[in-house]
């Protein structure tokens, strides 16, 4: 996969530094030269160049890239520029950062696909995210084993637990399902709930809009997610 991360910040820094890691290619993008230095030795490539220049951002690979993260929070304003840029250039999908509900509504009337709260979600989870399609939130143990939420594949819609036979063709096991329903208010409108069924019993059937919690190491999570 190919990810460009414009703002080498914290959250930036490290979403980019992670997915480098595991093997991604990321272009990682700021306006400070000294950001750029601290992290070409960390990061796939660095640019130090101005994101709200159209000119010089439509030069960069973005028919090649596969996801653009917009990591900059210390300046709403130039968040906003640099985001509204990326979704006029149509690039194939976008992630923004935002600092408050306010910033979230503009970058929603913009049309991003995702938002991103540094605040409440960590790189780690993002990185993940990110790598393994499928994964809707994780919980990273170490380096090589992690705890994650994936959506239950339509293949396994109807089936129990055990029929799926995740274990022993995985060696992946699950925790528990969190089942995702519709409730109606008295005045009609709609909400989603939650709904988590406690350990998972081999006998409990899965529904193709439900979630599956398990653990495992991440080659094997991942080769689950691809399988899927």
């Amino acid at each position: 996969m190919k990810y460009l991360i414009v703002g080498l910040g914290n959250f930036g820094a490290s979403v980019a530094e992670k997915l480098t890691s595991q093997g991604n290619e990321v272009i990682g993008i700021d306006n400070k030269m000294n950001k750029v230095d601290l992290f070409k030795e960390k990061i796939s490539h660095t640019i130090c160049m101005d994101a709200t220049d159209e000119l010089v951002v439509s030069g960069l690979p973005l028919k090649e890239t596969d996801v653009v993260i917009i990591a900059i929070g210390e300046d709403q304003g130039t968040n906003v520029m640099v985001t509204a840029l990326f979704k006029n250039l149509g690039v194939k999908r976008l992630i923004s950062r935002a600092v408050n509900s306010l910033h979230e509504k503009v970058l929603q009337a913009i049309g991003v696909d995702e938002i991103v709260h540094p605040e409440e979600e960590s790189a780690e989870r993002w990185a993940k995210k990110l790598c393994f399609t499928g994964v809707v939130d994780s919980f990273e143990l170490s380096d090589d084993y992690s705890i994650v939420e994936v959506n239950v594949p339509k293949r396994f819609d109807g089936k129990t637990i055990k029929e799926i036979k995740i274990r022993e063709t995985y060696d992946l096991l699950v925790l528990t399902t969190i089942a995702n329903t519709e409730m109606k208010s008295i005045i009609g409108k709609t909400t989603k709930v939650t709904n988590v069924k406690g350990v998972a019993n081999p006998n409990d059937e899965l529904n193709k809009d439900d979630i599956l919690v398990v653990y495992g190491a991440n080659v094997a999570i991942k080769k689950f997610l691809k399988d899927s």
